[in-house]
């Protein structure tokens, strides 16, 4: 049996050396009166493994700090417990880690912004010192802008910044990158939208304006990334045509997210229908290879393991056709 160590240990290892390596967790002083640089985890120009992170589909790791999260409420709201599954979900494969203190499942209430504040920038704060990516997800422009301080790489906003007008004011001043996500409306009313005559070509419609919106707002270009926004404001079928329709979205010019992880459509899918959401992983791995395959910036998944099997994969094959 070989003595090498697995990829596992070897990231393992990787996150133990950040941790003892950490200074005390500073704010990033962000000069203001200066554009700031797009942060490389959105741009690709570090390269990774051996090829540009531009040609690699980017696995974001989902750290629900939340009590009412549809998959995993609960299990990681406490502090110690989501550094240390933010530590498991880098080990299993992440490439960044997306952090949320606010619920956006079917139904869910808002959350009072200090209590959100309350969750996440702690997580945030004690992520960036051990030197792993951070995103945020948030609809609020104060959060953001404080989790961008601390370090947060991205701002993963499900309302694409129509929830909080303040919030393409805070992405254009920091430079961070923006996950804009298509939407309808808040998690309790949402799914009185989800009625579209032609779901592919309203929905990419509706993500190119609210993106042309941004620009003459200030937001740059090569900061966006666009998500069509599987299961919000969408039923069922609505979903699958969707991800059935990928290169209409891919046409518009920017990286593309898709996060697809245990949502509500994959149910019967791989697993027994009615089975807990996290037995949805291997139907959301096999979302994955198919994003890559189709050049998707990043995908967003609650278990990055099989992601990121199928993925690599998917790499050794390429490797060995060039």
């Amino acid at each position: 049996m070989s003595d090498l160590p697995t990829r596992r240990e070897r990231r393992l290892a990787e996150v133990s050396r950040a941790r003892a390596a950490a200074a005390e967790p500073a704010t990033v002083a962000i000069d203001l009166r200066a554009p700031q640089p797009v942060p490389e985890i959105v741009t690709g120009r570090r390269r990774d493994r051996g090829a540009p992170t531009e040609e690699r589909t980017r696995v974001m790791g989902i750290l629900n700090v939340t009590p009412d999260s549809f998959s995993d409420g609960g299990l990681h709201q406490a502090y110690d417990a989501a550094v240390e599954h933010a530590r498991e979900l880098v080990a299993a494969g992440a490439d960044l880690i997306d952090i949320g203190g606010e619920s956006t499942r079917p139904g869910a209430d808002r959350v009072p912004v200090p209590v959100e504040q309350e969750r996440v920038l702690p997580v945030v704060r004690a992520l960036v010192a051990e030197g792993i990516a951070v995103s945020v997800d948030t609809m609020n422009a104060a959060t953001a802008e404080r989790a961008v301080e601390l370090g947060a790489a991205i701002v993963n906003d499900v309302s694409g910044g129509l929830a909080d007008p303040d919030m393409a004011r805070v992405v254009k001043d920091t430079g961070a990158g923006f996950v804009v996500m298509h939407w309808r409306g808040h998690s309790d009313r949402m799914y009185r939208n989800a009625e579209y005559a032609h779901a592919v070509e309203e929905v990419r419609r509706e993500v190119e304006m609210r993106v042309a919106e941004l620009i003459v707002l200030g937001v740059r270009q090569e900061q966006v990334v666009i998500d069509p926004g599987l299961g919000f404001a969408k039923q069922g079928a609505q979903n699958w045509e969707i991800l059935a329709g990928y290169e209409r979205f891919a046409s518009i010019g920017l990286p593309v997210l898709v996060a697809a992880s245990r949502k509500r459509f994959l149910d019967g899918i791989g697993s027994p229908e009615g089975a807990p959401p996290k037995d949805r992983d291997l139907a959301t791995a096999a979302i994955s290879l198919l994003a890559a395959e189709r050049g998707a910036w990043g995908v967003r998944v609650h278990d990055p393991a099989p992601t990121r099997a199928v993925l690599d994969v998917w790499d050794a094959w390429r490797a060995a056709r060039s």
